[in-house]
């Protein structure tokens, strides 16, 4: 019994680190239908983010107010990306709607071009960053540990998606991007910006993105190449649940999370992407839209 839970909160705790990569690309793959190859690379600039901040309070702040480094970094990394994304909308994005295939390659040039930046900033090899020391260790239950750093990262998870719900439904400014992402012509003939809609959601979506790189510090070393390891695992997500939708982007990822912490513990983590990725593909093509799907009128 103990093993089944421990598994359930760590198939929990990958889904909710797979959701925060996922959330930003739902925003912007669902509204813009733009295949942003680097979205991962704004996961890395979150995470290098966290590093920098750290390294400040390293070098020129007293040592008692280290714990505290982390608190800041959420909301900077948040910053730093979403201004990231809000430069790579105005410079290249906004002159790629309704091409996704050029979309494609264009992000991915601009991924790659990130990952070089990187290199020559901050290094090839990976780089530590030191947790602050109130998420070191763990909460015991009936001779279960749960560790502060994973409650930690759901937690985040779940004040990002309520702070996202609110926007959505109770602010005018995402009211107006839930109706571009339904009618984009109707919302256009309403008279609601849609080119500012787009710039919006674009730099929200890099911002999350920036938020996912930063709690990914807590939990292993970072590098150029960060953003890779997850950006297959986040499209995979947004498709299964159904795209646009962000309930089924929540379920998609809770789904796999949970999926892939059962599969590996009886196969191993190879075999349990191939089972992950099948079980997908078969999904998919038994239910094209996803998990959720859009309801709509059906015209005669």
């Amino acid at each position: 019994m103990s093993i089944l839970i421990s598994q359930l909160f760590n198939g929990v705790s990958l889904g909710s680190i797979l959701l925060l990569i996922a959330l930003g690309l739902a925003i912007t793959f669902g509204l813009m239908n733009i295949i942003n190859m680097a979205h991962g690379e704004f996961i890395m600039i979150g995470a290098y983010t966290t590093y920098v901040l750290q390294q400040v309070f390293i070098q020129y702040l007293p040592s008692t107010l280290f714990d505290l480094y982390f608190l800041l970094a959420i909301p900077f990394s948040f910053l730093v990306a979403a201004l990231f994304g809000l430069l790579m909308e105005k410079t290249v994005v906004r002159f790629l709607y309704e091409r996704p295939l050029d979309s494609l390659l264009a992000t991915w040039g601009v991924s790659l071009i990130l990952q070089q930046l990187a290199r020559l900033v901050f290094g090839a090899p990976n780089v530590a960053v030191v947790s602050p020391s109130w998420l070191e260790g763990g909460l015991s239950i009936a001779g279960i540990t749960f560790p502060y750093k994973r409650l930690f990262i759901i937690a985040l998870v779940v004040m990002c998606l309520g702070f996202l719900f609110f926007y959505l439904y109770k602010t005018s400014t995402g009211r107006k991007m839930k109706a571009v992402t339904l009618n984009r012509d109707m919302a256009a003939c309403l008279g609601v910006s849609t080119r500012k809609v787009d710039s919006t959601a674009f730099a929200l979506g890099s911002g999350f993105a920036g938020i996912a790189g930063s709690s990914l510090t807590l939990i292993g070393s970072i590098g150029p190449t960060l953003g890779t390891t997850y950006i297959v695992d986040a499209f995979m997500i947004v498709i299964l649940g159904g795209v646009g939708k962000l309930k089924g982007t929540v379920l998609a990822a809770l789904l796999l999370g949970i999926m892939s912490t059962f599969v590996e513990l009886s196969t191993g983590a190879t075999y349990a992407k191939v089972v992950v990725f099948a079980f997908i593909i078969l999904f998919l093509q038994w239910k094209p839209t996803g998990l959720v799907s859009l309801k709509a009128r059906a015209l005669d």
